[in-house]
């Protein structure tokens, strides 16, 4: 008997040790229906009744076994449910809540809790109230002014508290469909409460009134009180302060754009060829949204549509040929101007997988002035680069390069297998003094130059907010700087930071005049896209000094106009000329420009006179029928390490279709286009309905994995208050 109970406890002992065996941690994201992070989530283990929350990068891990239910649950959007089974890894992404909040929850006001305890208790309550649907009538005893006891339900665990005032300025917040927020009884924004540190909280209210009596906001309020009361009776800017917020101002007085004028319509009969180099920048889209989602005014010269256009990736295919990209064309309806049509041009880049990519060698050029000291400049660029170094092979090389009153080198050359020693270089970096860019550039060149790798990817990373005020300054000065040091053979990648200051003019011209390309950084999530999903495209150019030159066929266009690309036209004699620069594609890089046509025969109200006929030079058109060609396209390119140029032609046909007939990538280029147009106040755009350039962005609105189109459809319809 007695060996049996032994054999029965070594089995419980064995089964027990087996299921504590099988419970290992599960780690995943949790993201929106556009995949940004969700901080704050709750994830609740069904089976353990353990819980945990997403850090601020929407980042959770808790133990579990196979079998364990994982609840996801989050203010706003609609809880989910995952069972664990053989992955380590659970994504999550959340739906938002079409509705509404329509119950009021308080957890554990007055009372300090673990997270996991925290996130537990507040879900199984949750759970009861559902369950026995007590939540209607469980509304708060509300007041003007005043919540005046909270009702306490003691088998569930709820506090009361009678002294919780609410604030008078409550009473206008939040006109959006989101609830209003309250911080140690501060009225705070979304934004505000999303910099807090979840380790500062020490309890978090849900309330929502059905009355609607003690606030004016019919999605309820969240109250959050601190351990310490760190934030009470702060205004909002000593609150913005005490959180790192950078105030936003009205206009971006201080900010400095070059300005041009959009480009008009030609005839082919006075200006037969129209000539540009490409542009794969897309700094002025994410410096839009910038502006957008700040909810400010956007300056007419920060709009390059070409650039809004090129942040989007569309289905072009990849080349099957010797030559480094495809060529795509496409004829269709102007959605803006009925009689008139948009001819897309679109290229291709190859994809090179990333094994055979030639080895780098890289320096960062940081700007470490006392100007960028802000939270979305310092602080921000070191993020981003570290997520750079993250993408970096063995054969990779990178030095770091410093400039502030004066340039010098804090990291050598280092193999990109030491990630570690490269990050820690970072993170030592601080702000201050002046800005002599002028020399950080001599500097960083110098370093490339020394170790330079032949047939290998060369190129000098500048990352600043443009504010050059020692040396070399002007925007002259730092283009003739530049264009010496292209002949180096080194690339430049410029990465924008920061706003109020922001100098876009001298981060353009550096890009365009130096090999380069230039991307303005808003957040990490952009750096993310840039310098992690889009590395190849961004750092390995596999095609430079990229030309394109069509000739019309006045037959049938009787005039054109290049939209965008301003500050990119050439002269129809620098085509041929291997010395004048151009853009760089970049590997499987997608490049699209857009022209209008006046089809021939079309009355317009945009066509300018037409001069008199001239009496010693006659502009005849050509006798041969070309009837079925709308225009003949040339392209001319180098490679990365070459100097002579390659030259291709293609013939487009004269053939269009309706716009609802025409391609996604059509349709969605096209609504981008209309609404850089629109932000740029274009005389020539007859439609500016922000709603007929939403409906053609939905329509057009495909292989959008990472939800940027989606993006920029919530941009348009927001930005309908601003313009």
């Amino acid at each position: 008997m007695k060996s049996l109970k032994l054999i029965s406890s070594a089995i419980a002992m064995l089964i027990c040790f087996v299921s504590m065996a099988q419970e290992r941690t599960i780690s995943g994201i949790i993201s929106d229906d556009y995949k940004q992070p969700i901080p704050g989530v709750n994830i609740f283990n069904q089976t353990s009744k353990t819980g945990t929350a997403t850090d601020f990068d929407g980042k959770y891990s808790i133990q579990a076994k196979p079998g364990d239910m994982l609840v996801f649950s989050f203010i706003g959007y609609e809880t989910q449910k995952q069972k664990v089974q053989n992955s380590n890894t659970i994504n999550i992404r959340l739906k938002a809540y079409n509705q509404t909040l329509s119950e009021v929850v308080v957890i554990g006001y007055g009372q300090s809790e673990s997270t996991s305890d925290y996130n537990s208790r507040s879900y199984e309550r949750a759970e009861r109230r559902r369950e026995k649907k007590e939540a209607k009538q469980a509304s708060p005893v509300a007041m003007q002014g005043k919540v005046a006891g909270i009702q306490v339900q003691n088998n569930v665990g709820y506090l009361s508290n009678s002294n919780f005032q609410m604030p008078k300025e409550s009473s206008s917040i939040s006109s959006k469909n989101e609830p209003s927020y309250i911080v140690d009884g501060v009225v705070a924004k979304a934004h505000q409460i999303a910099k807090i540190n979840p380790n500062d909280i020490k309890d978090v209210h849900v309330l929502k009134d059905q009355n609607n009596t003690f606030v004016n906001n019919p999605n309820g309020v969240v109250v959050i009180s601190t351990k310490n009361e760190i934030y009470k009776n702060l205004t909002e800017k000593e609150l913005d302060k005490k959180l790192n917020i950078l105030p936003i101002p009205n206009e971006p007085t201080q900010e400095d754009y070059d300005t041009f004028v959009e480009n008009a319509f030609e005839s082919p009969k006075t200006a037969p060829l129209s000539t540009f180099s490409i542009d794969v920048d897309n700094a002025s889209y994410t410096n839009i949204r910038r502006f957008l989602n700040n909810g400010q005014q956007v300056p007419k010269d920060a709009v390059r549509v070409e650039e809004m256009v090129n942040f989007f990736k569309y289905t072009y295919p990849q080349p099957k040929n010797e030559h480094p990209f495809s060529i795509n064309t496409e004829v269709s309806d102007s959605p803006w101007n009925s009689n008139n049509k948009i001819l897309k041009i679109g290229l291709q880049g190859k994809n090179i997988p990333t094994n055979d990519l030639p080895a780098s060698n890289l320096v960062f050029l940081i700007d470490v002035s006392g100007s960028m000291g802000d939270m979305n400049k310092l602080p921000l660029l070191k993020q981003s680069m570290k997520i750079l170094v993250n993408e970096l092979r063995a054969k990779d090389k990178v030095a770091i390069v410093v400039y502030a009153g004066a340039a010098g080198m804090v990291l050598p050359p280092t193999s990109g297998d030491e990630k570690k020693t490269i990050i820690d270089a970072l993170d030592k970096l601080q702000s201050g003094g002046s800005t002599a860019g002028g020399a950080g550039i001599e500097l960083a060149y110098k370093t490339a130059t020394e170790n330079f790798i032949k047939g290998g990817n060369n190129r000098v990373i500048l990352a600043t907010d443009g504010d050059f005020n020692v040396g070399s300054s002007s925007n002259n000065d730092m283009e003739k700087l530049i264009e010496e040091k292209r002949k180096t053979g080194v690339f430049l990648t410029c990465l924008g930071y920061g706003m109020g200051n922001y100098k876009d003019s001298k981060m353009e011209i550096l890009a365009d005049k130096g090999n380069g390309n230039y991307a303005y950084i808003d957040n990490i999530q952009e750096a993310n896209r840039f310098l992690g999903k889009e590395f190849k495209g961004s750092m390995f150019a596999i095609a430079k000094d990229v030309k394109i030159q069509i000739e019309f066929n006045p037959k049938q266009v009787q005039s054109y106009r290049l939209i965008g690309y301003e500050n990119r036209k050439l002269r129809p004699e620098d085509f041929k000329n291997d010395a004048i620069d151009a853009g760089e594609l970049g590997s499987n890089h997608t490049v699209t420009a857009l022209y209008e046509i006046i089809p021939a025969g079309v009355k317009s109200n945009y066509l300018a006179e037409q001069p008199d006929a001239l009496k010693y030079t006659k502009t005849e058109t050509a006798s041969n029928n070309y009837s079925n060609e709308l225009a003949t396209i040339k392209f001319r390119y180098k490679k990365p390490d070459g100097e002579k140029s390659i030259e291709m032609v293609q013939v487009i046909e004269n053939k269009s279709v309706a716009l609802e007939k025409a391609s996604d990538d059509m349709k969605f280029s096209s609504a981008v286009a209309w609404f850089g147009l629109k932000l740029r106040a274009s005389k020539l755009i007859a439609d500016k309905s922000s709603e007929e350039i939403v409906k053609l962005a939905k329509q057009g609105n495909s292989n959008d994995v990472d939800g940027y189109k989606a993006e920029f459809i919530r941009l348009v319809e927001t930005s309908k208050q601003y313009n």
